[in-house]
Parts: C-alpha cells; sequence; structure tokens
C-alpha cells in the first residue's frame, strides 16, 4: 500500500523524540504548522493574482478613459501578435 500505517507513524514519533527531545516538540510543530500555513497563504495570493480580474491599461494618447484594447493596432505586428496563454 501507498501510504503511512500505523507502525510507521509509531516509529517516525520515536525517532523525532530521540532527535529533539520532549522540551523541543511542541516548538517544532508549532513552527512547522506555521510554516504550512504561510505556504497555503502564498498559494491562495498568487491564485488570486492570477484568476482576478482584470484591471483596464490606459493609453494616453487616447481619449481618458478609453480602454486600450479598444484601440485599432498601429502595426500589422501587433494583428499578428498571439494572446498570452494563461496558467489557470
Amino acid at each position: 500500500m501507498m501510504g503511512i500505517g500505523m507502525g510507521e507513524m509509531v516509529i517516525i514519533l520515536l525517532i523525532v523524540l530521540v532527535l529533539f527531545g520532549a522540551k523541543r516538540i511542541p516548538e517544532i510543530s508549532a513552527s512547522f504548522g506555521k510554516g504550512i500555513r504561510e505556504f497555503k497563504k502564498n498559494i491562495g495570493d498568487v491564485q488570486d493574482s492570477v484568476t482576478g480580474p482584470e484591471t483596464p491599461r490606459y493609453d494616453s494618447r487616447l481619449n481618458v478613459g478609453e480602454p486600450l484594447a479598444r484601440r485599432e493596432p498601429a502595426t500589422p505586428d501587433e494583428t499578428t501578435r498571439p494572446e498570452p496563454k494563461r496558467l489557470v
């Protein structure tokens, strides 16, 4: 099987107890929990930035408030450029 059984968990806990001692185990587990929380928070921030609403870009040459996407392409290169792929 591909999992950690009860016997393996007991062996791992005994090794941790011998290596670090009983007084350091709460500190280690607290710092491990903080690390996991920070990791999850950062993953959530990245997902929000990827899937969040896009802010319209404006060109100073156009009228105020007119999005950049509405202007006509200035060069033929802009019409042949493919749209960038999004990571989902």
